[in-house]
């Protein structure tokens, strides 16, 4: 099944003739435990392993006109794994984002890191903070880490914000109270390791986005430009219509 499903890509028209690129490509991340577990590894080393590619394939979307990648590294949800699980991916996230800022300084991208601080680790938080503080003002790509974020949380902050603000809501203005309000739309989210859900994932981003669901492991894709291009495929293959009737670009505003 899984050489079928191989095959198959070989037939979606390659990006490089289509002028439709996504703006916004989102991951969920997953399947690393289970990456690790088929290789015979402890299952933890597989956080490692989806972790150690991320610097090349960023540089490879922003280059061929990707402006901004989220990726979901860790969900509200997940600090119901165990205690050594948590606490190694709390270490894990420190060094990895302490690597991705001097990438950022070097590379010209901004970051973000969404989702509550509240309950990590106070070093990792204050990280977090410098992260975004020294790349604010970067203008050649933006790169999203969402840790310890919830779709749901998300959007009852926002409309409790709203509410003390005081002022009946659009749907633009209402973005503004969004923790991700400065994000583009998600144009392209992908999921590894054959999950068919969105997870509490960016649920007001997702609106319109396309979806695409692969069945290899995250430390597969992070590791295969073939894979990369792939997602470059199929979203140049996709017909986006908004409820219209034809082929439409998205009308958003933000950069």
């Amino acid at each position: 099944m899984f050489k079928l499903f191989k095959k198959k890509r070989s037939s979606v028209t390659s990006a490089d003739t289509k002028t439709s690129v996504p703006r916004h490509i989102a991951f969920i991340c997953d399947g690393n435990r289970r990456w690790a577990e088929m290789r015979g590894m402890p299952p933890l080393m597989g956080h490692r392993a989806g972790i150690s590619n991320f610097e090349k394939l960023i540089d490879w979307y922003i280059a061929r006109g990707v402006t901004t990648i989220t990726f979901f590294c860790f969900s509200t949800e997940n600090w119901n794994r165990s205690a050594e699980e948590v606490d190694f991916l709390m270490d894990l996230f420190y060094t990895e984002l302490t690597k991705n800022m001097n990438h950022a300084l070097d590379k010209n991208l901004r970051c973000r890191v969404i989702g509550s601080r509240n309950r990590l680790p106070e070093k990792l938080a204050a990280l977090c903070d410098e992260l975004e503080e020294r790349t604010a003002e970067n203008t050649g790509g933006t790169v999203v880490f969402a840790v310890n974020y919830g779709g749901q949380d998300e959007i009852i902050d926002a409309v409790n914000a709203a509410i003390d603000n005081g002022t009946p809501v659009t749907r633009e203005t209402f973005e503004t109270f969004l923790d991700t309000g400065d994000l583009l739309p998600i144009d392209l989210m992908v999921r590894t390791s054959n999950e068919h859900r969105i997870s509490n994932f960016l649920l007001w981003k997702l609106a319109y986005a396309e979806l695409l669901f692969v069945p290899e492991h995250w430390p597969d894709l992070v590791g295969d430009e073939r894979l990369w291009q792939y997602t470059l495929d199929a979203f140049a293959g996709r017909n986006r219509r908004f409820g219209g009737g034809k082929k439409a670009n998205y009308l958003g505003n933000k950069k």
